[in-house]
C-alpha cells in the first residue's frame, strides 16, 4: 500500500488534510470516505485493509473544522463542506465517478454533492444518513451532548471507554494536561445549523447514483426516513436486508447511549476482521443501475455482491 499525506486548499483559503491511499491494482472508482461530527479520518483505519484489498484508491480526509484541517473556518455551511468534495476531487486529479462513503453528518455531504454534482459520483454508501428534517432542537442536542465530554482526557483508555471505541480517541490532541478535542464547539455547532431549519428532500430527490443506505439496528436514523428515501429516489429500488447471524460488536453503543437521538456524530468503523453485519441492521439500495459492488463490509460484499453488480 502506498500512502500520501497532503493538504488541499479550498476557495474559501480553508486547509484539508488528506490521506490518499493506493492500493496495488486498482480496479473499481475510488471511494472517498467522509466522518461525521466532531470526527476524524482515522476512525475509518479499520476498514482501510478490506477496501485495499478489493482494489480500491481510498482517500479519507479531515472535514474542514476536524483534526488536522483549517480549525475555524469562515464558512460552516452545507454547501461549503460539498465544495470540500469537489476540491478533493479535482486537486487530486481523482478519476470520475467517485464513490462516496459517509457516516452521519459526513454522509449528508455526500448525497448533496451527488445531487450538486452527478458526474462527479458515480455511487453512494450513506451510513445513517439522510434528507429528514428540520430539527429544531439539534443545535442544543449537540451542545448538551458536547458539553458532556470529561475534557480533558486523563488517558485513551478513558476517553476510548467514554466515546465506546479507541478509533475516536485517536482524534484526540495530547496536551500537557490531558486529551483534548481537535475542534471547537461553535464551530461543530455552525455545522449543524441549517439541520434545525430545513430538510433535505428536494436534493435527495434529485440523486440519480446507485445508493446504499445503512441503517444500524442500535442507530439513530428512523426508519421511516429510509422507507421515504427509497420510494424518493429517481431510479429503481431494491430494498434488502442481511443475513441474520451472531450479532459483531457495536462500536456505536457507548456514545449512543449518551448522545442526543439526532446526533451526527462520529463514526466507528464499519467492520473488523471480516465479522458479520449485525443482526437487524437494515441496508437499502436505489437507483437506476448497479455498480460493481462497494464492500462497506467484508459481509455486505458476500451476501450483496449479486443484487450489487451490474446486470
Amino acid at each position: 500500500m502506498d500512502t500520501h499525506t497532503g493538504n488541499a486548499t479550498t476557495p474559501d483559503g480553508t486547509r484539508l488534510t488528506y490521506r490518499d491511499h493506493h492500493a496495488p491494482d486498482s480496479q473499481h472508482p475510488p471511494l472517498l470516505l467522509l466522518h461525521g461530527l466532531a470526527g476524524h479520518m482515522g476512525e475509518w483505519d479499520d476498514l482501510l485493509p478490506l477496501l485495499l484489498a478489493d482494489g480500491h484508491r481510498v482517500i479519507t480526509y479531515d472535514a474542514r473544522g476536524h483534526g488536522a484541517s483549517t480549525r475555524r473556518p469562515p464558512d460552516m455551511t452545507r454547501a461549503s463542506a460539498v465544495r470540500d468534495v469537489t476540491t478533493l476531487i479535482e486537486e487530486l486529479s481523482l478519476p470520475t465517478p467517485v464513490t462516496l462513503l459517509g457516516q452521519s453528518l459526513g454522509g449528508h455531504t455526500a448525497f448533496l454533492t451527488a445531487a450538486a454534482h452527478p458526474h462527479l459520483v458515480d455511487s453512494l454508501i450513506l451510513v445513517e444518513a439522510g434528507p429528514a428534517g428540520p430539527s429544531p432542537d439539534l443545535p442544543t442536542e449537540i451542545a448538551t451532548w458536547l458539553d458532556s465530554w470529561p475534557t480533558p482526557f486523563t488517558s485513551l483508555s478513558s476517553a476510548a471507554a467514554f466515546l465506546g471505541h479507541e478509533a475516536w480517541a485517536r482524534g484526540l490532541e495530547e496536551r500537557e494536561d490531558g486529551h483534548h478535542p481537535r475542534w471547537d464547539r461553535d464551530t461543530m455547532l455552525a455545522a449543524v445549523a441549517e439541520l434545525s431549519t430545513r430538510a433535505y428532500w428536494p436534493q435527495w430527490a434529485r440523486v440519480a447514483c446507485p445508493t446504499l443506505v445503512v441503517r444500524g439496528a442500535k442507530g439513530t436514523m428512523r426508519k421511516a426516513e429510509m422507507t421515504r428515501m427509497a420510494r424518493t429516489t429517481r431510479g429503481g429500488t431494491d430494498t434488502d436486508r442481511p443475513p441474520t447471524s451472531a450479532p459483531a460488536p457495536d462500536p456505536h453503543r457507548g456514545h449512543r447511549g449518551r448522545g442526543p437521538r439526532r446526533t451526527p456524530g462520529p463514526a466507528a468503523p464499519l467492520a473488523r476482521g471480516g465479522t458479520d453485519v449485525p443482526r437487524g441492521e437494515e441496508r437499502h439500495m436505489t437507483g437506476p443501475r448497479s455498480p460493481v459492488p462497494v464492500p462497506a463490509s467484508r459481509a455486505y460484499c458476500r451476501a450483496s455482491a449479486s443484487q450489487f453488480r451490474q446486470t
